[in-house]
């Protein structure tokens, strides 16, 4: 997986540090949901059991591959 700048320095967040880099794959792979931004960027949706169901949002730069942020919501 490939990851943007925005994102390494968001990865020392302590709101953002508990999301474990499997969950973000596994958000990637297998989304509930997909929606493509105006500027490309696309957001996927999945539930992570682990966090209590939650929901975890991942956004990918146009290329479909480089993650550019996450967060539970």
């Amino acid at each position: 997986m490939k990851y943007t700048q925005y994102f390494q320095s968001m990865r020392q967040r302590p709101d953002r540090a508990a999301i474990q880099l499997e969950w973000i794959e596994r958000v990637v792979m297998q989304p509930i949901k997909e929606a493509i931004q105006q500027d490309g960027r696309i957001r996927r949706w999945a539930p992570i059991p682990e966090a209590g169901d939650r929901m975890l949002r991942v956004i990918l730069l146009p290329d479909g591959e480089t993650i550019h942020n996450r967060f539970l919501i």
